[in-house]
């Protein structure tokens, strides 16, 4: 919430806040900056609130405000070096938050997800995300395989994300040129059409005895180490 107004990037109508809370410090910084940019605040009830969010996790206070907009896919490759992050069936809100609260840390310059068969960007996933949502700039696109197919002609190397392959992602050159990281859903991992559209498949080595890890952390691990390299290189 206080992100979403402190990013300014999109409009905030009104933002309800539940009576009788404890004093926190973050719903005293939502109130200032709220009053601030001259967003009204309303103090309603918590089973209104309830109602209204549509969700458990809205922690007292909850916006109402325009929509994320998104881009088209040549937006994103307009970057300079883009740096991506290509969600194919990605059905965990949960998880989708944490990708994308990790995609900011390290630097995604655009993420790209399905219309269909996917989370979308609900309460959950902004929850999740920890404000990320409002920094990241998004492209939803009709088809996953079709869009890497576009990245490869555009020269970006498309990296999926496999527990069972055998080529490691610290072997290769991800610093020096765009790059775009593909994971699957936590169930099926890559759809077979998308895995045969990737540059390249990887996984990432582990030591211990689970035989793969979480989407979301996998995503963090291989997002960072995208970042790692470029700092190197730059």
């Amino acid at each position: 919430m206080l992100e979403l107004l402190r990013a300014k990037r999109r409009p905030v109508k009104k933002i309800f806040m539940a009576e009788d809370q404890d004093a926190s410090d973050l719903l005293d910084a939502i109130e200032f900056e709220a009053q601030r940019q001259r967003v009204p605040v309303h103090l309603i009830s918590m089973a209104r609130l309830d109602r209204e969010a549509k969700t458990e996790g809205h922690q007292g206070v909850m916006a109402l405000a325009q929509p994320l907009d998104t881009v088209t896919l040549d937006d994103l490759l307009g970057v300079k070096k883009p740096f991506l992050l290509v969600c194919d069936g990605v059905t965990d809100p949960r998880n989708l938050g944490a990708m994308l609260r990790s995609a900011d840390g390290a630097g995604v310059t655009g993420v790209v997800v399905p219309r269909h068969r996917s989370a979308r960007i609900s309460p959950t996933v902004t929850k999740t995300a920890v404000g990320a949502i409002e920094y990241l700039t998004f492209s939803d696109v009709g088809g996953i395989p079709t869009a890497i197919d576009q990245l490869n002609r555009a020269g970006v190397l498309t990296v999926g994300l496999a527990g069972e392959s055998q080529d490691s992602i610290y072997d290769l050159d991800l610093g020096s040129g765009p790059v775009a990281i593909v994971v699957g859903g936590e169930e099926k991992g890559l759809s077979s059409l998308t895995r045969k559209r990737c540059a390249t498949v990887v996984s990432i080595p582990q030591l211990g005895r689970i035989s793969s890890l979480n989407a979301g952390v996998a995503v963090s691990v291989a997002a960072f180490e995208v970042a790692r390299q470029r700092r190197a290189t730059s």
